[in-house]
């Protein structure tokens, strides 16, 4: 497999957060529509997804151009300790602790090494600051005059349905509710990282079924608006393969094999998923819920050959009932590193 960056820009706000297993599943209902995006098509594709993947999508991370190219991922779901210094006494640890806390992101470069005790941690405050200093002159003349400036906001926007007999909204189903939606900084650039697999698809293909999926909108309430995006450059990354590697970094939701990792460190995700496209006023659209470990997570196997293969998890099956071939990406690609022990 090889492993590429795509870049990303925003240009609406989100109704759905752009993470690995959801992008999954709106390319296969590209690959569903243009069944020359996979070689012999979506239902051969899938049936052989257990066992070998056509493709491993990340979630979307923040990019940072400045002399060189970084990108923000999520600070590991790492016990503090390991990767702060000991203090000179409780207090000292104390203090570190709480500065350290509000470092919700790290900066890595586009070797994509990772060191947990050398990492550039930076607060949100700190990831708009990076990111500000890449705008153009207009869009920061524009951020000069916002107040409270941020580099991602939810804001809540209003709905309601109309009950016809009444000509107005009410009580139950007709009454309003609120949703929130996510919005970048303007000119954000975000970067999705892909694994795909050759004999079965190529990087112009799945860049298409992405450029797409931008045009159409990505996530919930695409049809009002949302989840458009501009698809920008790709590259070639290099496979990390550390020799001295005994840790991986995800980079996408995943579900864990069991009896692979002699330890774990992740925040739980449940992926509440729905069909969508068509067939979200299917019958039946609803899909079972599948519990994952979000980005960030941080698996610790048993076995040094683990790392002969650059992507972890497994795909899940039996999570629809309308639709007994459904697959979620329980996939997600990773970095390698060596984490000290405490």
């Amino acid at each position: 497999m090889k492993l590429y960056a795509i870049i990303l820009t925003p240009v609406s706000g989100f109704g759905t957060t752009l993470k690995g297993d959801t992008i999954f599943g709106h390319f296969c209902w590209q690959a569903a529509y243009d069944p020359s995006l996979l070689q012999g098509g979506l239902e051969q594709q899938i049936a052989a997804y257990s066992e070998k993947p056509f493709a491993v999508f990340s979630s979307a991370f923040p990019v940072v151009e400045k002399e060189k190219t970084a990108f923000a991922f999520k600070r590991p779901e790492l016990p503090f300790s390991f990767m702060l210094p000991a203090g000179k006494d409780k207090a000292e640890d104390m203090r570190q602790r709480k500065d350290f806390k509000k470092k919700k992101w790290m900066l890595i470069g586009e070797d994509l090494h990772l060191d947990v005790k050398t990492a550039n941690f930076i607060s949100d405050q700190g990831l708009l600051e990076e990111v500000t200093g890449t705008l153009s002159e207009g869009t920061r003349r524009q951020m000069g005059k916002a107040e409270n400036a941020e580099f991602l906001k939810l804001f809540s926007q209003a709905h309601n349905s109309i009950n016809r007999m009444t000509q107005t909204t009410g009580t139950g189903n007709f009454a309003p509710y609120a949703k929130e939606n996510i919005y970048y900084l303007p000119d954000t650039k975000l970067a999705v990282f892909v694994l795909i697999e050759e004999t079965a698809t190529d990087i112009d293909r799945v860049t298409l079924g992405l450029k797409r999926i931008g045009i159409s909108g990505f996530g919930r309430d695409a049809s009002t608006g949302l989840g458009r995006y501009k698809t920008g450059k790709f590259y070639e990354l290099p496979l990390s393969r550390a020799v001295n590697s005994n840790a991986c970094y995800t980079l996408a939701p995943c579900v864990p094999a069991k009896g692979v990792f002699k330890e774990s460190f992740f925040s739980p995700f449940v992926r509440f998923g729905k069909h969508g496209d068509r067939l979200a006023a299917y019958g039946n659209p609803f899909k079972n819920p599948v519990i994952m470990a979000d980005e960030g997570a941080v698996l610790i196997p048993d076995n040094k050959n683990f790392f002969n293969r650059p992507y972890t998890g497994q795909a899940v099956n039996n999570v629809s009932k309308a639709i007994p071939e459904t697959v979620v990406q329980g996939y997600a690609p990773y970095i390698p590193f060596k984490l000290e022990m405490n």
